[in-house]
Formats: structure tokens, C-alpha cells, sequence
């Protein structure tokens, strides 16, 4: 087995086991395997507290930094490049792994338009299907309506805007109306 004293990193070589485990006891330390699967397998001399101590400690850091809620507030009348904005910064949150809360806030008389405002939270839903999920639909409570979104697996995920704020899918183009182009080839009719 391959053996690596821990506190200066230095390797030791390719030994046996009871040399390995002599070398550990004469330091006063203890062997631990690391890389069982690798060719020869990989062992350190170590103190054993310290090296569980510090693998709890990187499973901890680890849990902390998996989700964050992050928050964009909207309204009902928001303008086109704001919403442009917001929504970019949206992404970068749920291209980060964090879980995003979508706020759309009524002022005054704003509560008499509540259809307006669920339009807005379902634009947000909509453009932003690529990146996330939604784990709690449009729900009015009190003066907001309040949605949570989680991001999709990162092989899942792909961006509808740049940093620029163009769109990177290009939208449907609507089709032309009958009517519109007939107008010309309608006789046209006196105001009699």
C-alpha cells in the first residue's frame, strides 16, 4: 500500500501493511485508509480524532452551502427593462443551486387588479421553466402573491436571456390574421 504522512503531505512509498502500521505507532499516530480502490491502496498517518473531526466538519460546510432562498420582489406595473433585469438576476441565483421566492407586492388600489398580478407572477414562472421547477404555485396571501421555484439539475437547466437582457430563444411569431391580408382586395364601401 502506498502510505502518505499527513502532516507534511510527504510520501512514505509502497510497503506492507505491518511495516505501515509500525511507522504510524513509532509517530504515535494511526493509520487510515483513504483510497481503498486505488492501485496500490492509499493510506495515511494520521491522528485519528482530527482526521474524523475535520471530514464532519467538510460535511458540515457542505450542507450549509447547498440551498439558499433567494428573494425578487415585483409589481403589478413593473417596466419591461426592469423586469428584464430581475429576471436575469433570477437566473444567476438558480444557475447558483439557490431556491428563488417570487414576491409580487399590491399597493392601494392595485388590490382591485389581482389578475394583473397573477399575470405577472405567471410571466415570471413562465420565463424562467427552463432554469427551475415550481415547488409552490401562485398563491395570493394578504397584499402579495407568492411563488417558490427550485432550480433544475444543472444538466437540465439552460438560460433564456443574457447578461444583456436579449432573449437567447426567439419567441413564436404570431400569424397573420385573414383579415389583414384581405383589406386590400376588399372593394372598399361609401359611407352611405
Amino acid at each position: 500500500m502506498r502510505v502518505i504522512l499527513a502532516a507534511t503531505n510527504e510520501q512514505l512509498g509502497v510497503m506492507r501493511l505491518d511495516e505501515a502500521i509500525r511507522r504510524a505507532r513509532a509517530l504515535g499516530l494511526d493509520l487510515v485508509e483513504i483510497a481503498p480502490n486505488a492501485q496500490p491502496p492509499v493510506c495515511r498517518i494520521v491522528d485519528f480524532g482530527k482526521f474524523r473531526y475535520d471530514l464532519a466538519k467538510q460535511e458540515k460546510e457542505k450542507k450549509h452551502a447547498v440551498s439558499k432562498v433567494k428573494e425578487i420582489k415585483f409589481r403589478v406595473n413593473i417596466d419591461a427593462h426592469d423586469y428584464l433585469t430581475k429576471i436575469r438576476h433570477a437566473e444567476d441565483f438558480l444557475d447558483k443551486g439557490n431556491k428563488v421566492k417570487i414576491q409580487l407586492q399590491f399597493r392601494g388600489r392595485e388590490m382591485a387588479h389581482q389578475n394583473l398580478g397573477l399575470l405577472v407572477v405567471q410571466r415570471v414562472r413562465d420565463d424562467l421553466a427552463g432554469m427551475a421547477h415550481v415547488d409552490m404555485e401562485p398563491k395570493l396571501v394578504g397584499r402579495a402573491v407568492g411563488m417558490t421555484l427550485s432550480p433544475l439539475p444543472a444538466n437540465k437547466r439552460h438560460r433564456k436571456f443574457t447578461k444583456h437582457g436579449e432573449i437567447l430563444e426567439p419567441e413564436p411569431e404570431e400569424a397573420p390574421h385573414e383579415d389583414d391580408d384581405h383589406e386590400d382586395d376588399a372593394p372598399a364601401r361609401d359611407g352611405n
